[in-house]
């Protein structure tokens, strides 16, 4: 689809800038991705938690911790009332905090909390890897833990990567959550590019649950009118069911 639609006229000499803000996508042509893993009703479903917002955080520092003082500090969060906790994008596998190790430690945190607590609780663990082999490797092992949720890269990953990895998740019941990494060299200038809701839409095709999509004041701030924006990057129908 990107390959038509902005493959070569954003490189085109005779234009100076070119913004792609929004594009409608024929339902038939819908028709032919499957689209999100589960959804929001499959994902209150697993987690018996209706009627409100689920709550979570990202763990800092993301990076420099051992592997089991990042499950410490999942624990504490998830004990402390939280529904959710996550990787951030660049939680890999590194020297310090190996993939495996990261994933038994926060599937240890995810159980004793869930046991204390009486809730059921979730990690996002980052399965994002440098090739889909690795990357479904990750997410195989975080099925066997029991966990209920992974999560990927989708833009620095690649769509195909992305959409192998939904369609992994769709098969064995494992939720799907987006991390947006690498988007403001899309959509940051206001002149050149492709709108954030481009991105969602094409998300959405590709597959995923939910995507992260930052905050109204921050470091990493969305306009504030960007939400309600978002919340329409989606399809009248849902075509997938």
């Amino acid at each position: 689809m990107f390959t038509s639609i902005v493959g070569n006229v954003f490189g085109f000499k005779a234009l100076r800038a070119l913004r792609l803000e929004d594009l409608r996508i024929p339902p038939a042509y819908i028709k032919t991705f499957q689209g999100p893993p589960h959804g929001i009703q499959v994902e209150r479903d697993k987690l018996n938690k209706y009627g409100r917002p689920l709550l979570g955080c990202t763990i800092k520092p993301k990076l420099g911790l051992s592997a089991k003082n990042y499950g410490r500090a999942v624990y504490e969060c998830l004990r402390g009332g939280l529904d959710f906790t996550k990787d951030d994008e660049n939680v890999n596998s590194q020297p310090f905090m190996r993939w495996r190790d990261r994933f038994l430690f926060c599937a240890e945190a995810i159980f004793k909390s869930q046991a204390e607590t009486g809730e059921i609780k979730g990690h996002y663990l980052n399965a994002t890897a440098g090739t889909c082999e690795e990357m479904i490797k990750r997410a195989v092992f975080a099925r066997e833990l029991g966990v209920p949720i992974v999560m990927h890269d989708y833009l620095t990953g690649g769509f195909t990567a992305n959409t192998s990895l939904a369609h992994y998740c769709r098969d064995n019941g494992l939720l799907l959550h987006i991390h947006r990494a690498m988007h403001a060299v899309i959509d940051r200038q206001k002149n050149h590019g492709m709108h954030f809701r481009v991105l969602a839409k094409a998300l959405r095709l590709s597959g995923g649950d939910h995507i992260h999509a930052g905050t109204v004041v921050g470091v990493l701030p969305v306009a504030s009118g960007g939400y309600s924006r978002l919340a329409y990057a989606r399809f009248d129908r849902d075509l997938w069911r």
